[in-house]
């Protein structure tokens, strides 16, 4: 597979940086627009659609559940839960990814079974844990029960049969697209003000270079290089197992990418997370099991480099992650249009 590919490549990238140097890293800042996809562009009445939707409980199978409540855009766009919370109470398998910059992603979910954003707004509502919708034909059905989502459907796509699951999805990845956050310390500093990090910061990144986190987490996103939508940057979680670490956040039990695609080679492999606003996203890893930022950050050094951080390197390097948060884009709640008396009867 082309997608696993590059994952051996990137896992090659961190083991051979256990022993040596990285290369030179090209470090870069945030674009302050999005790509789109040419079949999507993110105009602003796809944008006020995607947002009513991502907010909308009513897309459950309760009622009680959004993609707003596992994304919380109001702040770091998770749940700080180790794992989420569906309908029913029933709880995920995995830690919620941050929402905040998952436009600069090229492949979705931690597996990266969806290629696009699109395809991603389509799991969660047919998810029997999370939305709990019986199938997508059940979602766009309960949509279409809302009259007041027409007049917004059509501003948004056109005349015509417009109220469907794709432009519902397209709607909800227009709007995510609008959910990033350039501007860090991190980018005014690669921009040339050298005032925009402390003398820590520098050192972190520094260490963040010559350790060989860069070989993974590389790009502007810190989430691997540009890739084409659909070909994920994929890495072995984690590679060296003779640490505690492993046993003590239990790192090995979830299979990752192999439950996609049952090929040998994919277990325990994952896409490589971007690492922007790690403060607001506590807590780490795919299982929510590490609760602090210094501690993910010896995690990784010991999983995935072979070393044992010291304690001035920890905080080293934690200064320079927290130096990625970038300004976020203020946030309204939308008024969503008004409920059928019987819709959550049906």
């Amino acid at each position: 597979m082309k997608t696993q590919h590059v994952a051996l490549i990137a896992a090659s990238l961190i083991a051979g940086a256990a022993v040596a140097a990285a290369p030179q890293v090209h470090w870069q800042a945030l674009p302050t627009v999005a790509p789109a996809p040419a079949d999507n562009p993110t105009t602003p009445a796809r944008v006020e659609l995607g947002k009513m939707l991502f907010f909308d409980p009513r897309l459950s199978s309760t009622g009680t559940v959004s993609c707003f409540s596992c994304h919380n855009v109001m702040e770091g766009g998770d749940d700080h839960r180790p794992v989420s919370i569906g309908v029913e109470a029933q709880r995920g398998g995995r830690n919620a990814p941050t929402v905040w910059n998952a436009a600069f992603l090229s492949v979705q979910f931690w597996d990266g079974r969806a290629p696009t954003l699109e395809e991603q707004a389509k799991g969660p509502p047919a998810n029997p844990v999370e939305m709990g919708m019986k199938s997508l034909t059940t979602e766009i059905e309960r949509i279409r029960l809302i009259p007041g989502y027409a007049p917004y459907f059509h501003q948004a796509f056109g005349p015509g049969d417009v109220i469907t699951m794709d432009n519902a999805a397209k709607a909800i990845a227009a709007y995510e697209r609008t959910l990033i956050t350039p501007g860090s310390a991190y980018d005014r500093y690669v921009q040339g003000d050298h005032t925009a990090l402390t003398p820590e910061q520098v050192r972190g990144m520094q260490d963040f270079a010559s350790l060989g986190c860069a070989g993974c987490h590389q790009g502007p996103n810190f989430s691997g290089p540009p890739l084409p939508t659909g070909t994920g940057f994929f890495v072995k979680f984690p590679i060296y197992t003779n640490n505690p670490y492993v046993r003590k956040y239990d790192l090995e039990s979830d299979l990752g990418r192999y439950d996609v695609t049952h090929q040998v080679a994919d277990k325990h492999v994952w896409r490589v997370p971007g690492l922007r606003n790690l403060v607001y996203t506590a807590p780490y890893m795919h299982n929510g099991s590490v609760k602090t930022l210094p501690e993910a950050v010896r995690v990784m050094g010991a999983t995935q480099l072979n070393r044992t951080l010291s304690e001035a390197r920890v905080r080293d390097i934690t200064a320079f992650l927290t130096a990625l948060t970038g300004p976020f884009p203020d946030q309204t709640m939308p008024r969503l249009p008004p409920t059928p008396g019987d819709l959550l009867g049906r």
